[in-house]
């Protein structure tokens, strides 16, 4: 899941947002077809977060109403998802804390308009 510019065309679609804050769409798995994002993907039943938000109908974690925060949970904030915002320099908690601010359309056109799959990590 690494973002950059040279992706060409990202598409632009609200349910491309994955349940963890990531944007499915601009994810190059997703364009090259290999990948049907984080709400169409039954293979991903072993994601907690995932499997959680399916549970209580959530589109994302931004909905829940157990933690303000995401960082608050753990099955967001585990040993996994650390080790995948390090190696991927990828921030999800920021993606979440945006949706949560200014809503999931704001969130998916600033991911369209840097054409990443994640928010970057800062520190």
């Amino acid at each position: 899941m690494q973002g950059g510019n040279d992706i060409k065309e990202v598409p632009l679609h609200e349910s491309l947002v994955s349940m963890c804050g990531l944007y499915c769409g601009a994810c190059r798995s997703f364009l090259k077809g290999k990948c049907k994002g984080c709400a169409d993907n039954a293979k991903a039943s072993w994601c907690k977060v995932r499997s959680c938000c399916l549970e209580n109908s959530y589109a994302s974690c931004a909905e829940c109403t157990e933690h303000a925060d995401p960082a608050a949970c753990g099955k967001y904030n585990s040993i996994i998802s650390k080790a995948f915002g390090l190696v991927f320099n990828s921030d999800r908690r920021a993606g979440i804390m945006m949706i949560q601010q200014q809503g999931i359309r704001k969130f998916t056109e600033e991911m369209v308009y840097m054409k990443r799959p994640a928010l970057k990590r800062w520190g």
